[in-house]
């Protein structure tokens, strides 16, 4: 259905014609309709692992909407979670994956080589944040990428332990579940979890015990204090194989590190000889206004991992190092039946040249300083409730105060609070979004809400949503 519907709408022209109105609401809406009323009886078979945030079934995406079997129509400030960056059923992207389903589909990387697998490479290398990162290898998510990276790292080094962030995700599979740091969710009742694991601190005011207003200086001061401690007292520096972060926190609450931090785990990994992985699942593929965030400090990753934006919903991610250190695995170490998929490659090379085409970072960078001001105009005009807004490009979160958080008794910001703001303002804000039509979500264990509308967005649906936003800030503001 997928292939036919993709055709239908991408080989006639390159140019995309949004179905009408009326199309929408014909005999495919009823069968639709019809279908689904059938098909939700199927929803109690679905496991209770998972969680989602609206009820009902997605039908359809184009652009910055998507459409529910009951006639919904939402304008989507989640891009899946980051991934559809550039929108809902891109054309360009969509029909280079329809074009590769009628040319091969799998061809299994340990077989063979396909040509969007090389052809992406090729495109990718221009875009790298550093020459020395030239050697591939594509997997399919984010957690398997971060699986990979952990693998390489301590076969190359021939050392076992591993040292991440405090408020760090990576993922959800069993490596990627260890060095995740943001909720005790993704790993309670499993352990025990993968050895070897160290944390530090991540320069954030809250994992400090401090406000928003300690200086930089002094936060990054305080988490490279905390690594030497670390390499001094709990893992030795010959027995760390490397040290992972996110160059913005993600499901830690979209907060970006640091230059002088990231200058400093630079240093310390030259010293020591150990590797400096940067996770650019989430960061990545032009989402903070630049092609990975880690641009922003000129520091040189040994390893980088990404996903998600890569391919814009198809299933791919990469690991990307130097080939000093990949030249030192044994052929058939790395690999996985799915690995790399024809398709997916497809699509990301669509990607990339999207990118380029559509001018797409000049947008980002465009519409992120227009999030900014609208959200910073709303922490102005409600200071007791707005705590912080922050982030990079289009990967923004504004904080809510709470009198009701993690250690909140010890907290320097919760504490005093207490009487003026209500508890889980975050989730409740993000409710009344999505009753007004926008889907957005939360992050972190603090009150925090997080936009990731689509790179491509335009600017009336970008100050469409933020005044969404508002209105629901409001509305919680009003009810206490």
């Amino acid at each position: 259905m997928f292939l036919t519907r993709s055709a239908r709408l991408c080989r006639q022209s390159n140019v995309f014609f949004p179905l009408c109105s009326s199309q929408v609401s014909s005999s495919r809406t009823m069968a639709t309709s019809s279908d689904s009323s059938s098909l939700l009886k199927y929803s109690r078979n679905v496991t209770n692992g998972l969680g989602r945030i609206t009820e009902g079934i997605m039908t359809s995406g184009k652009g910055s909407y998507v459409e529910y079997d009951d006639g919904r129509k939402m304008l989507d400030f989640t891009c899946g979670i980051g991934v559809t960056s550039l929108g809902h059923c891109h054309p360009k992207i969509s029909k280079a994956a329809a074009d590769q389903c009628m040319n091969i589909v799998h061809a299994q990387c340990s077989i063979a080589f396909h040509e969007p697998y090389l052809k992406l490479i090729k495109k990718l290398l221009p875009i790298m944040p550093d020459p020395s990162l030239d050697s591939f290898f594509f997997w399919n998510s984010g957690s398997e990428a971060v699986e990979a990276s952990l693998k390489l790292a301590r076969t190359v080094t021939g050392r076992q332990n591993i040292i991440c962030m405090q408020g760090a995700y990576h993922g959800r599979t069993f490596g990627a579940m260890a060095v995740t740091r943001s909720k005790t969710i993704y790993s309670k009742g499993v352990a025990p979890l993968m050895p070897g694991v160290f944390t530090i601190p991540f320069p954030f005011w809250h994992q400090l015990g401090e406000t928003p207003d300690l200086s930089e200086s002094a936060q990054v001061s305080q988490c490279l204090y905390q690594l030497d401690l670390l390499l001094s007292q709990q893992t030795a520096p010959s027995d760390t194989a490397a040290i992972i972060i996110e160059p913005v926190l993600g499901e830690g609450g979209y907060v970006p590190a640091p230059t002088a931090f990231l200058k400093g785990l630079r240093a310390v990994c030259d010293k020591h000889g150990i590797l400096l992985i940067i996770d650019e699942v989430q960061s990545g593929f032009s989402r903070t206004g630049k092609f990975f965030a880690i641009e922003y400090s000129g520091v040189r990753p040994d390893i980088m991992i990404m996903a998600k934006g890569l391919a814009n919903g198809f299933p791919l991610s990469a690991v990307v190092s130097r080939t000093e250190l990949t030249d030192k695995l044994t052929p058939g170490s790395m690999g996985g039946t799915y690995a790399g998929n024809a398709v997916s490659c497809a699509a990301a090379c669509a990607v990339v040249d999207a990118m380029h085409e559509e001018n797409v970072l000049s947008n980002v960078n465009a519409r992120s300083a227009e999030l900014f001001s609208a959200l910073n105009a709303i922490k102005t005009a409600h200071p007791s409730h707005v705590l912080d807004v922050r982030g990079q490009g289009l990967m923004v979160a504004v904080e809510f105060a709470s009198p009701a958080g993690p250690g909140a008794v010890h907290d320097a910001v919760a504490a005093p609070r207490e009487a003026a703001v209500a508890a889980q303002m975050a989730s409740r804000v993000a409710k009344k979004c999505i009753e007004r039509g926008m889907l957005i979500l939360t992050t972190s264990v603090y009150e925090v809400v997080r936009f990731i509308p689509p790179l491509n967005i335009t600017k009336e649906d970008l100050k469409k949503g933020a005044e969404i936003f508002r209105e629901a800030v409001e509305e919680v503001v009003r009810e206490g």
